[in-house]
């Protein structure tokens, strides 16, 4: 029964271990609001991410991730922590 019980909670600790990478979620820079960019996407931040959107709305959308290099205080290394996360849906 101890066995099953650190067994629990070693998973338990394991997952708590695991980077920050892994929880984050898929984000449309071109539709989410500066909240949902901050929680999504890893170093990113309220600061950072209400420059995301006020850049998309003097700009317009992105037309790809790349473009969210254009944007004062994202780099490549921020973009490519978060590339699989980052989408780029087209505006109807």
């Amino acid at each position: 029964m101890l066995k099953k019980l650190l067994a629990k909670i070693g998973g338990a600790v394991t997952a708590s271990l695991v980077p920050f990478a892994v929880w984050a979620g898929a984000v449309d820079v071109n539709t989410a609001d500066a909240e949902t960019i901050a929680r999504e996407l890893n170093g990113v931040g309220a600061a950072r991410a209400e420059a995301i959107v006020e850049y998309r709305n003097e700009y317009g959308s992105f037309a790809s991730a790349d473009e969210l290099l254009n944007v004062a205080g994202i780099g490549r290394h921020i973009l490519d922590v978060n590339r699989a996360n980052i989408l780029v849906e087209k505006n109807q």
